[in-house]
């Protein structure tokens, strides 16, 4: 017999409104209320696709909260989404481990020429030459307008329609697996974007004791916040299990506060374990902070939240201020090659030590915690978006010192992070981007990026101007590039070092204490031990020679006028040099002649 359709059932948590109606094309339907602030209405006409809304208590037409599908954006009706629908073929995916792996922050409108979804999967060979293990995607919830870094996002269940969708977004999934990457999801649970955003009249969705830079605080511990903390971590479990992503990576956790004896991100965490049981497939959480806590990654049992892992800013502010010699802003903590040591070993350079930018003392000692708890990074969406111009580190500094900043990275004990296009050290910036179709909302964004900036001595007329789509343009990479010239070697220099990791299990040991560090700052070398591998840098100004033994072999140099013979390891400025010995080594070895090193020090 053939099979009658059922009725769709819509239910949305309305406890504010007196009365709540769905909406389904022309027609208005009654819904019930269930208790606890649910109301439901069935439509026998809906199926996949079906657009529709709320209203509450007779006012206009509202976005379903948990809308999976915005196809005429934030201000549109939703519309239904069947996930079964989809035909995965990833069903031998078993997920893919952090420790170890190499992460390629992207960015889906200014990836590829298309800026879609599809546009990505026509890039994935670039990545899998690479040797990137997974794709992390900056933030793709329904935003305002077509284009934007997706941090203002809206409705945080549906994907964002100029990006392809949910099956845009699912396919993309699909053909990582298919290829072997795994996909990391970045999300934001500290705040809602302005545009579109009616959750307040649906509930008490953001808290009236917490505010964030960004406005207003999600409620995560106050009335009414039992409903919106199960919001929070549905989405995030909806990720994982419909759309089949890897990982997540939370968006400043620091701004997500909550006074709850249990607090939500611990929450979140037991609930990712429970569903990762039940997938057979490891998934993972990713935090980003400010705040150099530990908590956010111990384990539960030693009174963390059990979050897998931690972006580490500092790690970046450490080597950046170390290469390029800027000192303003938060680079004020930083420049001296004792922190870059530090970092190197610890991922973190103030560990309740003072802070001279903030003029207090900050952190808290990260001891006992293995290298996969840290993500690092020599650039990434924060680190050249949030420069008034957007400038990437290869127009800050020589050609040589981009080398060894990626040769720091990818030999690092962390889990390394390349952000798009750095591989071949595009020339195109990365600049911060909107389209707010509300033109008062557009024109605050515009005039608030020139007041930022103008604190820093920039002429507001230098300052790009987020809302003109020439910034979003000018942020698109150019695929002409890797192979050209200058690029091209650039990128060969990353397949080397991302090949070396993986063909050397020194350079993926996560252990506490696996890397050492010895610096020199008179002389402005720095050499990091990682068991039987050694790596040399020099950033003086004149040739320096290292001792390294005669039993040592070179596996990559910078430079092609470095040069070894008879125990000596001659290394020109700006550069570094990659070496095995055949035995390791009790203590440090390649130690300049003379003077004694510095080890990284507490600042």
């Amino acid at each position: 017999m053939p099979r009658v359709a059922e009725p769709h059932r819509f239910r949305v948590w309305a406890p504010r409104p007196a009365r709540a109606e769905l909406v389904v094309g022309d027609a208005v339907v009654p819904m019930t209320a269930d208790g606890q602030g649910w109301w439901s209405a069935s439509a026998e006409t809906a199926g996949p696709g079906t657009r529709y809304g709320f209203r509450l208590d007779g006012g206009p037409t509202r976005p379903d909260p948990r809308s999976p599908h915005q196809p005429d954006g934030v201000q549109g009706r939703s519309a239904t989404v069947d996930h079964d629908c989809f035909a995965w073929t990833d069903a031998s995916w078993r997920g893919m481990a952090l420790p170890g792996a190499v992460l390629y922050e992207l960015h889906v409108g200014t990836f590829s020429p298309a800026g879609t979804f599809e546009g990505a999967i026509g890039k994935l060979d670039h990545l899998v030459d690479l040797g990137v293990d997974a794709i992390e995607l900056m933030p793709v919830a329904e935003f305002s307008g077509e284009r934007g870094w997706g941090y203002d996002g809206v409705d945080l269940y549906a994907p964002h329609h100029a990006y392809g969708g949910p099956a845009g977004l699912k396919a993309l999934v699909d053909a990582c697996h298919r290829v072997g990457l795994g996909v990391v999801l970045d999300v934001v649970y500290n705040h809602v974007g302005p545009a579109g955003n009616y959750l307040a009249e649906f509930g008490p969705y953001f808290s009236d004791a917490h505010r964030t830079n960004w406005g207003q605080a999600v409620n995560f511990d106050g009335a009414g916040s039992d409903e919106v903390r199960r919001f929070v971590i549905d989405n995030a479990l909806t990720w994982f299990r419909d759309y089949h992503v890897d990982g997540l990576r939370l968006d400043a956790v620091h701004a997500i506060v909550d006074d709850s004896a249990t607090h939500v991100l611990e929450q979140l965490a037991v609930e990712v374990d429970a569903l990762a049981a039940h997938l057979r497939r490891q998934l993972f959480l990713i935090a980003e902070s400010d705040r150099n806590d530990p908590r956010f990654v111990r384990g539960r049992a030693s009174g963390g939240y059990g979050l897998d892992a931690a972006w580490a800013d500092e790690w970046h502010h450490a080597v950046h201020a170390a290469l390029s010699g800027e000192r303003d802003g938060y680079y004020e903590d930083f420049g001296s090659l004792a922190l870059l040591g530090k970092v190197i070993e610890q991922a973190w350079a103030y560990d309740g030590t003072w802070s001279p930018h903030r003029r207090r003392h900050h952190g808290r000692s990260p001891a006992g915690l293995e290298g996969h708890r840290f993500v690092v990074f020599t650039q990434n969406h924060d680190q050249v978006g949030n420069r008034a111009a957007g400038e990437r580190l290869a127009a800050l500094v020589s050609p040589g010192r981009a080398r060894v900043a990626a040769a720091l990275l990818l030999t690092a004990p962390f889990v390394p992070l390349v952000f798009q296009g750095e591989e071949w050290s595009s020339s195109r910036p990365f600049q911060y981007f909107t389209d707010h179709r509300d033109p008062e909302l557009g024109r605050a964004v515009s005039e608030g990026r020139r007041s930022e900036f103008a604190h820093f001595g920039w002429e507001p007329a230098d300052v790009p101007d987020p809302q003109d789509p020439a910034t979003f343009e000018r942020s698109r990479l150019d695929w002409s590039e890797p192979d050209d010239g200058a690029h091209a070697r650039m990128l060969a220099w990353y397949r080397l070092l991302i090949a070396l990791r993986r063909q050397h299990p020194a350079l993926t040991d996560p252990r506490p204490g696996a890397a050492v560090a010895v610096v020199d700052e008179d002389r402005s070398t720095l050499t990091v031990r990682r068991d039987a591998i050694l790596v040399a840098v020099n950033l003086g100004e004149r040739i320096h020679e290292f001792e390294t033994g005669a039993r040592m072999r070179l596996l990559a140099a910078s430079d092609p006028a470095l040069k070894v013979g008879d125990g000596v390891l001659a290394i020109p400025p700006d550069a570094v040099a990659i070496m095995e010995s055949p035995v390791p080594e009790p203590s440090p070895a390649a130690t300049p002649k003379s003077s004694p090193h510095q080890t990284g020090e507490s600042p």
